[in-house]
This record gives structure tokens, C-alpha cells and sequence, in this order.
């Protein structure tokens, strides 16, 4: 009985370490596979910006760079390339913006999605943003800051959030607007975290306000 219980033990502090070692791997190692990612995004992004001035815009392609975003108050680092999709693939690289919603600063809902845990985390701390903050949109053509206009927390199928007018599907945009999502609450996929802002400026790449 003695020698049963200790190899239980032993079995018992091996699986603790298994499952220790694939939580830190979830958290902190996957996190290095979307720093890698984003490194090239965002290079693909500069060298996409130069090509388009030379050539003109080229179109969106599934898993290329869209633009680049910037939450202020997230800190003065915060800056991530968005992805083009936001399927499973899409999302290990970074924010995904949801394919046929609106381009950055155009009229319509600039729809994002976003990892809150694993995968550097990307939309970890869009809890913390207010009404008000800053979130800063670069595109090619231009440099769009929208404010955030409110948040709260919806369930998986209430996609209305993330029509063109957000809460109102089948109504026609007249402006600019943009949606986080992200799962809710952290570690689980029970429901979504939404933040909504609106587009307050626009400044187009030679500084001039438009």
C-alpha cells in the first residue's frame, strides 16, 4: 500500500509539472511565435506602403498586413500589426481584422478581433480602456484616431455588434466607426468583451488634416 501511494505521488507531482509547464506555454510561448510574426507584418506593412506610392494600392490578401494599431493608454509600446482574418491561423499572428467589414477610416464598423490570454495577448487589457481614449489606426494612405464610445459584454451569437452599424443590422453606415472583440472572461469563451469607438480625425501620411 506504502509503495502504491508513493508512486500516485510521484504520478501526481509529474502530471502537476505536465500541466505547470503547457499553462506556461500557453501564456509566455506562444507569445514568441506572434512576436515573429509580427515582426514580419509589420515589415510587410512599411514595404506594402512604399510599394503602393510607387505602384497604388495593392488589393487585401487573407494573412497580410492591414495596418498598424496603437492603443495610447495601453502604453507608449502597444503597437500591433492587424492581420487580414480571424480564423484560428489568422489570430496566432495578431489582431484580425473581420474580412468585408469596413478598411481603416472608411464609413462603416472597422471590426477587430483579438487573443485576451495566449498569443502575446493582444486585446489582454481593452478592459481597461474609457470613454474618450485614443485608438490610433495607420494605414497606407493615412493616420486615423477614433475615441472609444463605450464597451460591454455580449454572448457569442449577438453578431449585431459587429454589423456596419453596430446594434443595427441592415441600416445603412454614414460613419466611421470601429469594434474590439475579444473573449470574455479571460481564459473562457462563455461570452465576448466589445469596445466601440467612433472615428474623430484623420491625418493623411504628408501631415495635412483631411
Amino acid at each position: 500500500m506504502r509503495a502504491a501511494l508513493k508512486v500516485m505521488g510521484d504520478l501526481s507531482i509529474t502530471a502537476g509539472l505536465v500541466i505547470l509547464l503547457f499553462c506556461a506555454y500557453l501564456l509566455w510561448g506562444t507569445g514568441s511565435y506572434t512576436a515573429e510574426q509580427q515582426v514580419l507584418l509589420q515589415r510587410q506593412f512599411i514595404e506594402g506602403g512604399k510599394a503602393g506610392r510607387a505602384h497604388g494600392p495593392g488589393p487585401v490578401r487573407l494573412g497580410g498586413a492591414v495596418a498598424l494599431l496603437s492603443i495610447p493608454r495601453l502604453g507608449d509600446d502597444y503597437r500591433y500589426a492587424v492581420v487580414e482574418g480571424v480564423d484560428q491561423d489568422r489570430l496566432r499572428m495578431g489582431p484580425g481584422h473581420y474580412p468585408g467589414s469596413a478598411m481603416p477610416g472608411k464609413i462603416g464598423n472597422f471590426v477587430l478581433s483579438g487573443h485576451r490570454t495566449t498569443y502575446a495577448a493582444p486585446f489582454g487589457r481593452i478592459d481597461e480602456l474609457q470613454r474618450g481614449d485614443r485608438i490610433v489606426v495607420d494605414a497606407h494612405e493615412a493616420r486615423y484616431t477614433y475615441r472609444v464610445t463605450g464597451r460591454r459584454v455580449v454572448d457569442p451569437t449577438e453578431l449585431g455588434v459587429i454589423a456596419p452599424v453596430p446594434d443595427q443590422p441592415g441600416k445603412t453606415p454614414t460613419r466611421a466607426t470601429i469594434t474590439l472583440s475579444t473573449c470574455h472572461p479571460k481564459y473562457s469563451a462563455a461570452q465576448r468583451l466589445v469596445v466601440f469607438g467612433a472615428l474623430d480625425r484623420s491625418q493623411d501620411r504628408l501631415g495635412r488634416p483631411e
